[in-house]
């Protein structure tokens, strides 16, 4: 028996790329699949049916089920659309893959408002937008559910030159965890992805020229521990963030110190004060 008979999944942005080796990988372990995709360039301009379409005959061939939806995860209707798309096609939803992006880079000198704007969307606004009726109908139908969400080492670490791309998916990461922890009465389970692999987004940024790291970096490196997540092995667990790629999976946290705490002058700090135990608040290199 499959990791995932009689679950639907749906996974946005799956014309290629990471969702396209999520979309495959659920429907190799028995998950009918919804395939997003805008069909649009990696900047976001665009739009077309034809991604969409070649990941749905790719499944189809491996005996699988599949549908396509090319509205944008960018708008709340989009949102709600990609859903429905599922619940009228299978009746139902079970998992969730948020992984539709796109690039816009500047240094946040250059940073202009139309490239600020576009990323937040997509991104940001974008994995709201599908999640809450994801979420929602789970909810209603009571039998639970898994919501995997992309950040990235952009976002949780820091890149130069992605001010933009860095702030949404920080912010998704937030988004995350917040939701995990109002859908675990429901068992909803959600989980942060921050994965590194070669793909239309990444392919001219720095290091990835390597034709050994190209290998090592391909995108279906990332899937199986979606599926596992998504699969009822992991149903204790919820509310992790992964580092994964490259053959590498690794759980990240944000980490807090112990710190010092001052306890006369009703812990009312003088700046020197601060200074002077400076290296006891820091977290040891």
């Amino acid at each position: 028996m499959a990791m995932l008979d009689g679950k639907v999944a749906l996974v946005t942005g799956a014309g290629g790329g990471l969702g396209r080796e999520h979309a495959l990988a659920l429907a190799r372990e028995g998950a009918r699949i919804v395939v997003n995709d805008l069909g649009g360039a990696r900047d976001g301009e665009g739009a077309g049916s034809a991604m969409a379409d070649q990941v749905v005959e790719e499944i189809k061939a491996l005996g699988g089920e599949a549908v396509p939806n090319y509205d944008t995860v960018a708008t709340v209707e989009g949102g709600e659309k990609i859903v429905q798309t599922a619940v009228d096609a299978f009746g139902q939803l079970d998992i969730c893959v948020n992984n539709a992006g796109i690039l816009r880079d500047k240094t946040v000198s250059k940073l202009t408002e139309d490239l600020w704007e576009p990323i937040i969307a997509v991104h940001l606004k974008g994995t709201y937008c599908v999640s809450r009726p994801a979420f929602n109908h789970m909810k209603e139908r009571g039998q639970g559910g898994v919501i995997v969400n992309t950040s990235s080492t952009s976002g949780l670490n820091g890149n130069f030159g992605q001010a933009n791309y860095g702030a949404a998916k920080a912010g998704i990461a937030g988004f995350t965890r917040c939701m995990a922890l109002e859908g675990e009465r429901y068992g909803i389970r959600c989980y942060i992805l921050a994965p590194v692999a070669l793909t239309r987004l990444t392919s001219d940024l720095p290091g990835f020229q390597d034709e050994k790291l190209q290998e090592r970096m391909d995108p279906k490196m990332v899937s199986p521990l979606v599926v596992y997540l998504a699969s009822d092995s992991a149903k204790d667990m919820t509310n992790k963030t992964f580092f994964v790629g490259g053959g590498r999976i690794a759980e990240m946290k944000v980490v807090t110190a112990k710190g010092v705490t001052k306890t006369d002058d009703g812990g009312l700090w003088t700046p020197q004060e601060v200074g002077d135990h400076m290296s006891e608040i820091l977290l040891p290199e």
